[in-house]
């Protein structure tokens, strides 16, 4: 990692308290960074052996617009501007059960934490950055958006499709004006959510930690390299496309997910 590569980069991480999100905070702030992350709730534990402190984190539901304007005016005011924007919160809670078992509330809770977020804070911070003439806006889709799974994650699954689509519309328009807009689409990340949940199929099907994982992946289809990928690992890409070394890295998007998806 250079020494200093993000100093005096201002950056904005939402979700980023834990997983994918927390590792990218870390990352960031290893490169110089000052970051400014965003949950519904300030962690009890120190995060990344460092607590959260009040001037760099704002408690907000972002899945409502008052949550978003609340992180857009403390980013302005805390941060005087942003040159980085990673979109990592979204997922699903929807119930098993395939199309029949989602209503429209549900549908609307996918829209909500997968889609509207990031459609609300970049159009509250990109006025600044276009200002600027310079930023980097990165969303975090998943590989469902082309590998859908209908059981219980398909509206998690379209939300992520639609957030593609509009990140690869945004990057035609900003651009040109010194905005770089990429994506990056990971596969199963093992998070502490993930162990989480292998360690419970483990105890429904009766069976240990690494034949449930491996149960998962074959759920997927497979993962070639054999494992799941780490968080530091999306965190890395994340940093790559976010610092000068991608300066021509636009409207395009990263898969890290061992191979995962399968060549179509």
């Amino acid at each position: 990692m250079p020494a200093g590569e993000f100093d005096a980069k201002r950056a904005l991480v939402t979700g980023g308290t834990k997983g994918i999100g927390q590792a990218v905070a870390a990352r960031l702030r290893e490169g110089g960074a000052r970051v400014l992350t965003t949950a519904r709730a300030r962690p009890n534990e120190p995060v990344n052996n460092d607590l959260v402190h009040t001037d760099f984190f704002v408690a907000a539901d972002i899945t409502t617009a008052e949550g978003c304007a609340a992180v857009a005016d403390s980013v302005l005011k805390r941060l005087g501007g942003v040159d980085i924007i990673v979109h990592v919160v979204g997922g699903s809670s929807a119930p098993a059960g395939g199309f029949a078992v989602l209503d429209d509330n549900e549908w609307q809770r996918a829209l909500d934490l997968n889609l509207f977020p990031a459609v609300r804070l970049d159009r509250a911070l990109l006025p600044a950055m276009l200002d600027q003439g310079s930023g980097v806006i990165i969303h975090i889709t998943s590989i469902q958006r082309v590998m859908p799974l209908y059981e219980a994650t398909i509206a998690y699954a379209a939300a992520k499709a639609a957030l593609a689509n509009y990140s690869k519309g945004l990057s035609k328009e900003v651009s040109p004006k010194g905005i770089r807009v990429v994506q990056v689409s990971p596969g199963w990340v093992e998070t502490e959510a993930a162990v989480g949940l292998v360690n419970e199929l483990a105890a429904s099907k009766g069976t240990d930690y690494e034949g449930a994982r491996k149960a998962l992946m074959d759920s997927l289809g497979g993962i070639p390299i054999g494992r799941p990928a780490q968080p530091r690992e999306v965190a890395d890409l994340v940093a790559f496309l976010a610092s000068p070394k991608a300066a021509s890295i636009t409207g395009t998007e990263y898969v890290i997910d061992g191979g995962t998806v399968p060549t179509i």
